[in-house]
């Protein structure tokens, strides 16, 4: 009965503190104060995305949205400053969110890791929280401040700080400046107006979009890269995209495939700028191999060289012990016993053959050389 209380209690500990670690405000996104500036009233905070964009909540949910704070700061000669942050669940969230929000004529600006201005306008992510701010009149300082902002934010570590590479696969020339958009889920594919509609995408198999606005003889024209898991996956979408847009027969649309990469190119364009525009992007492996580099105390050369230079320095030194010892030793029992152990006698009898006589001083020459004791 009393194993059973026990247990009964520890279950509602547990339970209490499960409940407790759910209902635990997120940490805060937006400091006190920053850069001479200081919030005024309360911050709103919310893990509802339709706070943070009533219009394009469901776009925020597909780019890992977590969860929304706004603030109004004041300085001291009665300026405002209006910041909205969101925070994502990565990098890669926050860097989809900025493109989605960030528009054509936008300034770019050195500002967290991306930054564009507008007017009165910043917008800038630093990994995986991307902010808004608007600013009631602008100063030469307001720049330094927003970096003193993104330098304090409460960023994510570990594995969640990694952009996504795909889009580094766009080509830089004859692009249209602030037009690239990466895309993770179908309905940001379809407010960013994509040639290929998202069923034939399929983000179920985890695939990953970039596009991008490219100046043309006859205008603008859209390359679209979508990554896929493996090669073969790429290559059954791309038969598939392929297949779809023959039964539709537009003139202006081109695809290939490199890599685990689908390449599209649509819009108004000759056929020779499209095949220059396709070839332009070329998937190409990265490789890393981690062997092992033995680079530690045990396998060191270094330290292998030290450890035989200090086995020879106790070896000498243990020949040295030894060598005077025995001496010592033999020179105390000559003290104490002498002529008793290490003497020998002065005249030892030996035997030597008389080999350097000649032979006519032998009396037979056939005589074999004598032997005599001496």
């Amino acid at each position: 009965m009393r194993l059973f209380k026990v247990h009964f209690v520890l279950v509602v500990m547990l339970a209490g503190h499960l409940y407790a670690a759910a209902d635990a405000p997120a940490a805060r996104i937006l400091p006190p104060q920053f850069g001479g500036w200081k919030v005024s009233g309360a911050a709103r905070t919310s893990p509802d995305p339709a706070v943070a964009d009533p219009v394009n909540a469901a776009v925020l949910k597909e780019y890992g949205f977590n969860d929304f704070e706004s603030a109004t700061y004041i300085r001291d000669d009665g300026r405002k400053l209006t910041l909205r942050a969101a925070r994502f669940a990565d990098t890669s969230g926050a860097y989809g969110a900025f493109t989605f929000y960030k528009t054509l004529p936008m300034l770019v600006e050195k500002i967290g890791d991306q930054a564009g201005s507008l007017n009165e306008r910043v917008l800038f992510y630093r990994g995986n929280i991307l902010i808004d701010a608007v600013f009631q009149r602008l100063s030469a300082m307001s720049a330094a401040e927003l970096r003193e902002l993104a330098s304090g934010l409460p960023i994510a570590t570990g594995s969640t700080q990694g952009l996504p590479g795909l889009p580094a696969y766009l080509p830089s020339q004859a692009y249209v400046k602030n037009s690239a958009k990466y895309v993770l889920g179908p309905l940001a594919l379809e407010r960013v107006g994509a040639p290929i509609p998202a069923q034939l995408v399929d983000f179920g198999t985890g695939a990953e979009i970039v596009l991008g606005k490219y100046a043309s003889s006859g205008g603008e024209a859209t390359l679209m890269l979508i990554s896929y898991p493996t090669p073969q996956i790429a290559g059954d979408h791309l038969r598939k995209i392929e297949a779809a847009q023959s039964q539709n027969a537009p003139a202006t649309f081109f695809s290939r495939r490199t890599g685990p990469l689908v390449v599209v190119v649509s819009g108004a364009l000759s056929q020779s700028e499209a095949k220059s525009l396709l070839a332009s992007v070329n998937y190409e492996a990265d490789v890393t191999w981690n062997e092992n580099t033995y680079f530690d105390k045990r396998n060191n050369i270094g330290n292998l060289v030290w450890n035989a230079l200090v086995l020879c320095g106790i070896l000498m030194l243990f020949a040295l012990v030894v060598g005077i010892a025995f001496g010592g030793l033999r020179v105390l029992v000559q003290r104490i016993i002498p002529e008793k152990v290490f003497h020998r006698e002065e005249q030892v009898d030996f035997i030597s053959l008389q080999l350097g006589e000649k032979p006519s001083e032998t009396r037979d020459a056939n005589v074999s050389p004598s032997i005599k004791a001496v």
